[in-house]
């Protein structure tokens, strides 16, 4: 009898199908058939490196991240975070957690690209950061309040008392961001931009 755990896939998107084998995710980027096959591949392998080297990045930056454990041309194998999704259980404390991280995040300069509350797991009284699959650098205020904005429709979108989570994040973040009130007016001016478009 083998004792090697099968893969069971778990997940499968645009860019990349996942699968989990015993207690590690393998994240495989997929063909995209109508690129030209060198061009293809090229993009995938630039993607998968540049993903594992920001989970890394996060990680020394204070942001709880899973492990990575290997990283091929287009796969990326990471530790299991068997967690709770932050959009099932979200309140004002976790949500001021979140904005620490974010913050943290930030002051590193990685944006995350996809910050939604499916992306934040729960687990042993701490909050992961998982899916950096859009993530990469930028310093600018911007692409920083692109970044939460994303996350505040999410709160927004799927939360009652959303205005509670919303000063909750931004009081944690102005924890661990030096310059989050500047960014925090970039994420209204977002938002006023999207109502009058």
């Amino acid at each position: 009898m083998s004792n090697v755990t099968p893969k069971a896939i778990i997940a499968s998107g645009a860019e990349a199908v996942i699968a989990l084998e015993g207690n590690t995710i393998i994240k495989t980027r997929i063909e995209k058939r109508y690129r030209l096959k060198e061009i293809d591949e090229n993009i995938r392998r630039e993607r998968t490196k540049t993903e594992a080297r920001l989970i890394s990045e996060a990680r020394r930056c204070g942001v709880p991240t899973p492990i990575i454990r290997d990283v091929t041309d287009f796969e990326i194998r990471m530790e299991y975070i068997e967690g709770t999704a932050l959009k099932n259980i979200v309140n004002p404390s976790l949500s001021e957690e979140t904005g620490e991280l974010i913050g943290r995040l930030h002051t590193c300069g990685i944006i995350h690209g996809d910050l939604t509350t499916s992306n934040i797991l729960y687990k042993d009284g701490k909050l992961f950061l998982i899916d950096f699959g859009l993530a990469y650098l930028d310093k600018t205020l911007e692409a920083r309040g692109v970044d939460i904005h994303v996350l505040f429709q999410t709160f927004e979108s799927t939360h009652e008392n959303h205005e509670g989570i919303i000063e909750a994040f931004k009081k944690g973040y102005a924890m661990t961001f030096k310059g989050a009130e500047e960014v925090l007016g970039r994420v209204k001016e977002i938002e006023s931009r999207g109502r009058y478009a």
